[in-house]
Parts: structure tokens; sequence; C-alpha cells
């Protein structure tokens, strides 16, 4: 503690995040070498206690879900910020910058600002260390500390509303201790099964477990079981559920890219709530058939904020979905020639970006696929799915996250996946060189299986 004392006037942003990387991280440790830390609620508690309980200081809009729920809360934070509220944002992962979880006003949390936070917390988080330390237990881990960073802000910064992205799972995840007003469960599908369980259902379990009494619940979960589960749990905590399909209905409408005419991509949608009702036509910049149901999720939200006394009319969506864009989700960053960089790291999303990617008018002869994924992911499911719209794949290893698949085990997952002859780079650098390569001057490459690879694979065409 003494030497935070020291260095906390002349703290910097590489001194801060250093003392960051220090915690125990599961985005880069995979969970089973963690044996002493364990998923619990009585650390964030026990910190943001010791903070002054900054979270309930502000409402919270609370997304669960195995994938659209970072985009799903873009979308959100975008529409009510149109409507003239100040309003917090905290995602995760970044792609580029750690700051880019944290924002305000579609803002990133300033270099000062988060020293700010830091400020504050880094002695705080080491008295804990050292109670855990006399327990044989362990303090708080790099995302409950960044978590209550993003409280923190937000309380100073006195925003109106907070969009607040679990980090995994929902039940035992840091940011289940937010004040929410209004929660949102995306698609569930099987993800960090290690942690959170094998099925469907045992998944669909941790993610209700965001659900609060008198706190109306948005799912677009589809799957029979979890819905029967998020149904149950509403009824349990006595709150109201709408459900996709059930509350609400979504089409999707296929409309011209206006950067490049020859791409059709699902801009548009109709959602009729509930469905009997006229239908209302949105435009949304983020492509992806998902996108339409993650951006019906949002404007369902905002009907339950309008009860909660935000006043949000259909300019304010139009506006809000309009101007929301998040990096690696499904991102053109070249289109002559033709480049994507999506961040598919499941089996749902590898599906949602093929479906996309096969829906467009013209398609290029080649067609590359650079992957590379965390070692705990269905890597052979996930192949297997890309198969159907690829002709060439490139596999290759990110160096930021110990995480990452060995090419040995890429390679293993990609023929039994049905990939008879897989590109094998030693870098993603390499890796783009050997995709451009392949796909020539009129063949497409796109780019996923990790967050981490999108960032590196980011860097290596800058």
């Amino acid at each position: 503690m003494g030497v935070v004392k020291k260095t906390s006037q002349r703290l910097t942003r590489l001194q801060a995040l250093q003392w960051l990387e220090r915690r125990s991280n599961f985005e880069q440790i995979p969970t089973k070498l963690e044996k002493k830390t364990i998923f619990t609620l009585s650390r964030m508690a026990a910190l943001l206690k010791a903070l002054g309980n900054p979270q309930r200081q502000f409402p919270s809009a609370h997304l669960a879900g195995t994938k659209g729920k970072g985009s799903t809360a873009a979308m959100l934070a975008a529409i009510v910020q149109s409507a003239g509220y100040r309003v917090g944002c905290y995602l995760s992962p970044h792609v580029d910058r750690i700051e880019e979880r944290i924002s305000i006003a579609g803002r990133q949390i300033s270099t000062a600002d988060l020293l700010v936070a830091f400020r504050r917390i880094m002695p705080v988080v080491e008295r804990l260390d050292q109670l855990a330390l006399r327990k044989n237990t362990t303090g708080p881990t790099w995302f409950e500390v960044l978590t209550a960073i993003a409280f923190i802000h937000f309380e100073q910064k006195g925003i109106d509303l907070a969009v607040i992205e679990t980090g995994l799972g929902g039940r035992l995840d840091a940011t289940n201790l937010c004040s929410p007003v209004v929660s949102l469960i995306t698609n569930i599908s099987l993800d960090h099964t290690d942690v959170l369980g094998n099925t469907i259902r045992a998944i669909a379990i941790e993610k209700a477990g965001i659900i609060r009494r008198s706190c109306p619940v948005i799912s677009t979960a589809l799957h029979p079981d979890a819905m029967k589960v998020i149904s149950k749990k509403s009824t349990e905590k006595r709150t109201k559920s709408f459900f996709l399909n059930r509350d609400f209905t979504v089409r999707s409408l296929k409309t011209k890219n206006p950067r490049n005419p020859t791409i059709s991509n699902w801009h548009s949608f109709e959602i009729q709530a509930p469905p009997e009702s006229p239908a209302k036509t949105y435009r949304i910049a983020m492509a992806g058939i998902h996108q339409a149901e993650n951006a019906a999720a949002a404007i369902m939200a905002t009907k339950v904020l309008a009860g909660k006394g935000f006043q949000i009319d259909k300019h304010n969506i139009a506006t809000g979905l309009r101007k929301t864009r998040l990096p690696a989700r499904i991102e053109w960053i070249s289109y002559v020639p033709p480049i994507i960089l999506d961040a598919a790291h499941n089996v749902a999303s590898m599906d949602s970006l093929v479906k996309t990617l096969s829906d467009q008018d013209s398609q290029p002869k080649k067609r590359i696929l650079i992957f590379a994924a965390s070692a705990d992911k269905e890597l052979t499911a996930m192949l297997r799915i890309s198969t159907t719209y690829f002709t060439d794949i490139v596999l290759t290893r990110y160096a930021t996250n110990p995480r990452a698949a060995t090419i040995t085990r890429l390679r293993e997952a990609a023929k039994k996946g049905g990939w008879q002859e897989p590109h094998v780079a030693v870098s993603p650098t390499e890796a783009v060189l050997v995709g451009k390569r392949l796909a020539g001057k009129t063949g497409l490459l796109c780019v996923a299986g990790s967050f981490f690879l999108a960032a590196e694979v980011r860097n290596a065409l800058a």
C-alpha cells in the first residue's frame, strides 16, 4: 500500500495497466488453471462497499447472453443518448485499447479520468488483497477491478443511465451488483462450457441470474430450454418478460450497401410490438442478419425505460440505430478489395457470419478465411460451418493471449471439420500476406475467430 501512496500523484497509464495486469484475468488465463480464484460476488461486493457503492448512484440497463449483447448494448446506449440523456456504456472485451470498454456519450474514457479512477481504487484493492492473504483467498480480479473503475467513472460524471454488458455468465458476474431498471438476455448457445455448464439449460440459468424483482426482462433467446428458464425466473422474480416471437416480431429487409452497391447487407428491418400491431421500419449501420434482433431488443428496452420516466421517441430510435457501430462486428474495413473483420468466437456467431456473407448478391470466386481462436472453443464445429462458404482457410495463432489454440490443434480441428488442405501461417501478420495472395485482386478476405485475432490483424493491416 505504501508504494501506491508514493506513486499515486504521478501515476502513469503504463504503471496503472501494469498494476492491473498482475491480477487474475480470466480473459487471458483458462479458469481451470486458477484453482484458488473462484467465481463469487463476495469480492466485488466488498470492493464496491469500500468504494461507497458507486453503482447505486445511477440506474442501469443490464445485458447478458452468448452472442449479440455487445451490439445490443451499443444500440441501446446510442438510442437513449439521441434522446438527450447522458449515457454511460460498459462493454467487453476491447479490440485495441482498454478505454474502449468504458464510455460516456459515445466517447471513450480519457487517460486523465482513467487515472483518477485508478488512484481511487488502488489503495482499496491492496487493502482487500491483504485481508484475502490472511484468509488464504484472493483479492479482486482484473475484471472486477475494471468494472469498479467503470462504476466510479459513471458516478463521478453524473450519468442518467448506464448500459452494462456482463463479462461471463451473469449470476456471478461482477456486473451483477449494478442497479438495473431493465434486463436484456440475447441469444444463448454453448460457450464457456467449462464454467457455465455444457447444456443450454445450464448456461441459461447463469444468464438468467441477472433478472431482478420488478425489473422487466427482454429476451431474444429462441432455444426452448433457454426460454423456459428465463420465463420461470421471471415468474419467480414477479417481473414482466418480453420474448422475441411472442411479444414482438422482427423481419429483416435486404438493402444495398451505399459504399459498394454490389454488396447487399441486412441494413433494414421491421418490428411489430406487439406482433399484431402495425410494423415500423428502421435502418441499422451494423451488418449481419442477427443485428435486426439485437436492434429490436434495444427498442423493446426503450419501451421499458419509458415506463421509468425516460422520454424516447421513434426519431431517437432511428438516429441511434443509424449511428451505432462497433469494431470487429462484420466490419468492412475495405471494400476494394473486400476485407472483413469479425470477432466470431463461437458456433452461433460463426453461423451468423456465414449466413450474412452467403446472402450477398455478388459472390467472389475466392473467399478466404483467416482463423484463430481460443483453445476452449468448439473449434471443429466452428470450422465445419466455415466450409459452407469459404473456399480457402489460413490457420494462425495470435500472440497476445496464452489461451490461443496451437496451430497443431487448429489443423486437427480443421481436418475434422472438413478442411482437407488448410493453409498455415505462424502469425496473424503472415496470415494476412498469405490470405491476400490467395484472394488475389478480386477475392474476399475475412478474419474471424477471436477478438484477439481481430486486434492483431487490424494492426497488421494498418
